[in-house]
């Protein structure tokens, strides 16, 4: 179960609704202050100036040092951001503790292999969620909502592919740095750590607080035909924690899963292998099926060795 234990006030639950705007302002703030500063530092770092940085928002992909300089920019004002949110939230306003020294010792090296199973069984389930996704289709008097959602995930997708197109190695380093490491850990510490434990607490059923937490992940991704798959994977993230009482499970996901995917999308730009992450045309039912049972039998498995015992194991 989650650990997160606070004596705060706002905290309580007939205080969920304040408490839920607090960490949506602070999270914002957070992360629009960290971009802004971020912004002003990268064209000293990387000889690029505001404007190309603007024309990079906007889909001008052109200016030299413009993968490395986004990177950063992603890095320090989302999952830096992410992580700082929390921190403060946590620290200085629900004045919580997620007692490491009670979660550290939780995390073993068969967990920590079944976590990696649960991952590759995960992101081979996802290539069917992907395709369902794809195929959404609203009713016609929605035809301009759905033109606009079809609007802005092809401008992610285009920005996805730009920062994914890795052309030396401390491009892909960076990039598993940025989008695999720091997004992994802040974007845990966020909606594991602090949102899910939150929901648990709410709700007062630990399923409720997995998925509406899982619900909440995509939808701040703001990619509709991406939902189900990132609603998935905060679902699975999910249970990690929850199973397990440590956030470094979800986190070692987390990582494992995007990372493997910036390596995939790497060898496949340089011809080792058949990957196309933009493909939803088509999509292997046996592999997916296969992944689903991988991913079942290591769920199982996982919850079946991790049975936190002791102090706190009613969470919060």
């Amino acid at each position: 179960m989650e650990i997160y234990e606070t004596e705060s006030e706002i905290a309580k639950r007939k205080n969920w609704l304040l408490s839920l705007i607090v960490i949506v302002l602070v999270g914002i703030g957070i992360l629009v202050v960290l971009q802004v500063l971020a912004l002003a530092v990268a064209p000293f770092l990387f000889n690029i100036s505001v404007e190309e940085i603007m024309g990079l928002m906007l889909g001008d992909y052109s200016p030299q040092n413009g993968r490395m300089a986004m990177f950063f920019i992603q890095g320090i004002g989302s999952g830096i951001g992410f992580w700082v949110a929390a921190y403060v939230v946590m620290h200085y306003i629900d004045k919580a503790d997620l007692h490491w020294e009670i979660q550290l010792p939780r995390f073993n090296l068969t967990g920590a292999g079944l976590v990696l199973l649960i991952s590759l069984g995960g992101m081979l389930f996802n290539g069917l969620l992907v395709y369902w996704n794809s195929q959404l289709v609203l009713p016609e008097f929605m035809s301009g909502i759905e033109l606009w959602m079809q609007e802005m995930e092809t401008q992610l997708m285009e920005m996805t592919k730009f920062l994914t197109d890795f052309q030396s190695i401390p491009e892909l380093l960076m990039g598993i740095v940025v989008i695999g490491v720091l997004a992994g850990i802040g974007e845990e510490m966020f909606f594991r750590g602090l949102i899910q434990p939150k929901m648990h607490l709410y709700t007062g059923n630990g399923h409720a607080g997995v998925w509406l937490t899982a619900f909440i992940f995509p939808a701040i991704h703001l990619q509709f035909y991406g939902f189900l798959p990132r609603l998935f994977l905060g679902g699975m993230f999910g249970y990690l924690y929850y199973y397990s009482g440590s956030l470094t499970y979800p986190i070692l996901a987390h990582i494992a899963n995007n990372s493997i995917t910036i390596i995939l999308v790497y060898a496949s730009n340089q011809g080792m292998i058949d990957f196309d992450m933009e493909s939803t045309d088509t999509v292997s039912y046996p592999a997916a099926m296969g992944g689903l049972l991988v991913l079942l039998a290591g769920i199982y498995y996982f919850k079946k060795i991790n049975k936190p015992n002791g102090e706190l194991e009613q969470g919060i």
